[in-house]
């Protein structure tokens, strides 16, 4: 009876760890990896991407369902990470690099493009399924090619 105690509890104790190890690395996998202005930049310098720059602030209400529906999306969240360096800037902590892009409203959204030029920008709530098309349409350089809408249609 002792022996089948200490199998029990062993079974349960490797189940646990399982259990918190790939719990863990789900939740960690299915994150954007959002750096700060000043490592992305640092990351741009040496990388081949276009930045992604997301301003946002804490009291802001479509911040925060952007940051709950949008960013959780795992479309975006592939599609971000692999082809872009996300950053993200609080405005309020860092009001230098929110005036540095006139930031007047919240959330504004940068696509910054591998030469460190501004390729455009868009003001407030982004939905996952338009976030993820301007992803691509800027990821693949459809931009320089071809209207945003017709780049859409054309899906």
């Amino acid at each position: 009876m002792i022996k089948k105690r200490k199998n029990y509890v062993l079974v349960l104790a490797i189940l646990m760890g399982v259990c918190l190890i790939f719990g863990n690395s789900q939740v960690s996998a299915g994150d954007i990896n959002w750096l700060d202005y000043d490592e992305g930049l640092s990351q741009h310098k040496e990388s081949e991407k276009k930045v992604f720059i997301n301003f946002y602030a804490k009291w802001c209400t479509y911040c925060k369902v952007m940051e709950q529906e949008t960013f959780t999306d795992p479309a975006v969240i592939s599609y971000l990470n692999e082809n872009f360096i996300p950053v993200r800037v609080n405005s309020e902590k860092e009001p230098k690099t929110a005036e540095l892009f006139r930031v007047r409203s919240l959330p504004d959204t940068w696509f910054i493009n591998e030469t460190g030029d501004i390729i455009g920008h868009r003001k407030g709530y982004i939905p996952a399924d338009v976030l993820i098309n301007m992803l691509r349409y800027i990821g693949t350089d459809s931009y320089k090619k071809v209207s945003y809408q017709k780049f859409v249609d054309e899906k």
